[in-house]
């Protein structure tokens, strides 16, 4: 582990992110349940009346609805109402109704809700989908912890470490397991082990992990954040700012291009498993497509200016805070 990025080399005002939405040429789709489900789900979270005004308001910036509602397109009406991943607390909170659906008794507002959501979705996912849900959301929890402990640290990760990690808190592999969930799809153990299969899930963890890195480098450089893989290669690569940026940039472009390859080199099994692993390909492909639209169109990276941002690739940098 090496020590913190001095503050002098954050001395630029602006930088330039890369172009990733002209490179990703997978087309967008919405689910026509959208605008339901997100009011629905909405209800569902503000449920008891202790979230201040202001967190309604982030989350009605946020627009989680519409980045699920593009993640999951073709997922009926009842499996896209799905919850706020982002308000989730402890881990004991939260793996417990996971673990134990039917005899925990979660007495805070997290772990009734988790309990809830989990409940309803045992009701049609494949145990195999349940337990890639639940064995990957515990390794979200151990990875986040250890991010935390860096972050308290002001420690940087060398590269190798930290997308090793950073697959983990991204957390979408338990999101991954969803797309089986949201499709009703049954696949065995020995198809999500295809070294193919799990590399594409792997190029489609990266780009959205790598990208949400270039568009949230802002706010956290603000906060002297150092978990971030800008930060990282600045470091370990002794670049300045811009040049950093672009490196995490084209490592995007190759993942999205990594992704087009594994795809157009699936394996056969039988027609039916076929069919089904070719709609849980197509579910990465929306994440990658639908996490880059939603990060321009939710206020939770650039606020307003997203759009302009998206037009221009320029974004000013915060001050750093006190």
């Amino acid at each position: 582990m090496s020590s913190p990025l001095p503050a002098s080399s954050l001395a630029p005002t602006k930088i330039v992110i890369p172009d990733l939405v002209s490179h990703c040429t997978i087309p967008v789709r919405c689910n026509r349940h959208n605008k339901q489900a997100s009011v629905e789900s909405k209800q569902w979270l503000f449920r008891g009346g202790d979230l201040s005004q202001k967190k309604r308001d982030a989350f009605h910036g946020l627009k989680a609805g519409y980045l699920t509602s593009m993640c999951y397109p073709l997922s009926g009406f009842p499996q896209l109402r799905m919850d706020d991943r982002g308000t989730l607390g402890s881990a004991i909170k939260v793996m417990d109704p996971l673990y134990h659906p039917h005899s925990s008794r979660p007495t805070s507002r997290v772990g009734k809700m988790t309990k809830d959501y989990w409940q309803r979705l045992i009701q049609t996912a494949s145990p195999g989908a349940q337990q890639r849900f639940i064995e990957t959301f515990d390794m979200f929890f151990q990875a986040i912890t250890e991010q935390a402990r860096d972050r308290a640290n002001g420690v940087i990760p060398d590269l190798e470490s930290y997308i090793a990690i950073r697959r983990d808190t991204s957390g979408c592999k338990p999101c991954w397991a969803l797309i089986e969930y949201a499709n009703n799809l049954d696949l065995s153990w020995e198809v999500m082990d295809h070294p193919i299969i799990r590399g594409l899930g792997e190029a489609a963890n990266d780009l959205v992990t790598w990208s949400n890195d270039i568009f949230s480098f802002n706010v956290e450089q603000s906060k002297g954040d150092t978990h971030n893989m800008i930060i990282v290669v600045q470091k370990q690569q002794g670049l300045d700012l811009q040049s950093a940026v672009d490196f995490v940039g084209d490592l995007c472009k190759h993942s999205i291009d990594r992704f087009h390859f594994l795809r157009e080199n699936l394996p056969s099994w039988d027609p039916e498993t076929d069919q089904q692993v070719a709609v849980y390909v197509d579910g990465l492909a929306d994440w990658i497509t639908g996490s880059l639209k939603w990060s321009f169109e939710s206020e939770r990276y650039f606020g307003k200016q997203g759009l302009e941002v998206k037009r221009t690739r320029v974004v000013t940098l915060l001050p750093r805070r006190a």
